[in-house]
């Protein structure tokens, strides 16, 4: 367990390293935030009945989105991974006395997560400087904040474990970039990324909560922004410790089937 640590605090350190990139990422975010709010808020004005959530919990589920971006959506797969695998160098990697699915797991983890603290605290802390009904709120309770927290660290492992699904696919292709981009779309789309997941029709909505990709941003946001509560909240939350643990089997299992199969050509 400790080597793994190790592995985890050495990328976290190395993903501090990018300020420039988390700069203009910043950047980006604030006004991807903003145009969406003020996009919600011209169909608010239309007919505010008419939508599930309230405007200010909306501004408060974009800026977290955007505040959480790299943590917890597919955007936030580390292109390394795919080089490793591209150009050969995954020898390398075999020759660790370690699992290569830990090893890369953690170190995935903890490049999301350095990035990620980067561009959160900004982000947050100019948005709830904002007013109403523009601004980020704090959430109902202490205990919805701390369920916000678990569910977060949970979302964190499933988007995790998803992009070591995506790594492994990668073994069958020259490019790595049409896996990235399917994988980028279909996982922002059904979580909740480009639209919230309680504006999509009943049905759909259900549906979709049942795929992995709910699991990541949808539920810890809608957490912190009241939106889930009670039972509700309770079978989505069990439903990411669900997908963590069978994503990780899936991910261990096509590990040992795509790694058993490398070929490395050249010296």
């Amino acid at each position: 367990m400790r080597k793994y640590l190790t592995f985890f605090r050495m990328r976290f350190v190395m993903g501090l390293q990018y300020r420039a990139a988390a700069l203009g990422g910043l950047v980006c975010q604030f006004f991807w935030g903003a145009m969406a709010i003020l996009a919600f808020k011209a169909f608010y004005d239309a007919d505010p009945s008419a939508f599930p959530m309230t405007l200010p919990a909306t501004s408060s589920y974009i800026w977290l989105q955007q505040a959480l971006l790299t943590l917890v959506s597919m955007g936030g797969i580390d292109p390394e991974f795919f080089n490793v695998i591209q150009n050969g160098n995954v020898a390398y990697e075999l020759c660790r006395p370690v699992d290569v699915y830990g090893m890369w797991y953690t170190r995935s983890a903890a490049t999301r997560v350095a990035n990620a603290l980067m561009r959160c605290v900004p982000v947050l802390a100019v948005a709830a400087l904002l007013p109403s009904p523009y601004g980020l709120t704090a959430p109902p309770d202490l205990p919805t904040f701390l369920l916000f927290l678990v569910s977060l660290t949970m979302a964190l492992g499933v988007i995790t474990a998803i992009g070591m699904i995506v790594y492994m696919f990668t073994f069958h292709t020259i490019s790595p970039r049409g896996v990235r981009l399917i994988a980028v779309g279909i996982g922002d789309f059904f979580s909740g990324n480009i639209v919230p997941l309680p504006f999509f029709p009943e049905g759909f909505r259900q549906v979709s909560e049942l795929l992995p990709f709910s699991a990541t941003a949808n539920v810890p946001i809608r957490i912190y922004t009241g939106d889930l509560a009670g039972q509700e909240m309770a079978g989505l939350m069990l439903m990411q410790a669900f997908w963590i643990a069978a994503l990780v089997a899936i991910g261990k299992l096509l590990e040992w089937k795509e790694l058993k199969n490398v070929v490395v050509q050249g010296g």
